[in-house]
């Protein structure tokens, strides 16, 4: 096997609700881009993919080096918010990521999914079971997920997505802040004698171990 990648995915609500949010967002992703430039380890393993979902879900960038991350344009004005899609969309892209990288001989980390929005979903009932495929145990590169809440958040549901931490930007956290905690940090630390939480993925079996497994506290 050769290098090691980590494959992190940025998936971002861009309905007409988070307008107020986008430069927020934008300036995240810089700051993110920013901070694993600055760390050679983490900018040779960390790879992006950006979604973006509404009422439907979308590849805005599929997945490249992070120095490569660009920012998002303004929201589709499209009714709905509709979480399900998008957590389809990211399973479907996770699984044809992971073939791509395996085929090039690489040593695939478990997946990170930094989940952006307010958390205001207009589809309630349906979602969960998209997101419980996604996150299934018995699927061996099921993602690591952290939520990030923008605005007047709906932390329930936010705690309900980030399985492996919440951060809150009513609370002072800044997007960027979040998404280098979540990931440059866990990369920076694989390369450490001693346990990692971003060991690469046996794509085998159900005993996978995930990166990042880390709950983040910042509630407040």
């Amino acid at each position: 096997m050769g290098s090691d990648v980590l494959p992190c995915y940025v998936a971002c609500d861009v309905s007409p609700s988070m307008t107020d949010h986008l430069d927020e967002v934008n300036a995240g992703l810089r700051e993110f881009r920013g901070a694993v430039h600055a760390d050679p380890p983490a900018a040779a393993r960390t790879r992006v993919c950006v979604i973006g979902f509404a009422a439907t879900a979308t590849v805005l960038q599929p997945l490249r080096p992070a120095a490569e991350l660009t920012g998002l344009r303004a929201p589709v004005a499209r009714a709905g918010t509709d979480f399900g899609p998008a957590f389809t969309l990211l399973r479907e892209t996770i699984a044809h990521d992971v073939r791509t990288l395996e085929a090039q001989r690489l040593r695939v980390h478990r997946p990170v999914v930094f989940f952006a929005s307010d958390g205001r979903c207009t589809d309630p009932a349906t979602w969960p079971g998209a997101f419980a495929a996604l996150v299934d145990p018995s699927w061996p590169a099921h993602p690591t997920v952290i939520a990030f809440g923008l605005g007047a958040a709906d932390r329930g549901t936010l705690d309900r997505i980030g399985t492996s931490g919440v951060f809150l930007g009513q609370d002072g956290i800044r997007l960027g802040t979040a998404l280098a905690v979540s990931v440059v940090r866990p990369t920076r630390r694989s390369g450490r004698t001693g346990p990692s939480t971003t060991r690469p993925l046996p794509l085998h079996g159900p005993d996978a171990p995930c990166v990042g497994e880390h709950r983040a506290d910042q509630r407040g």
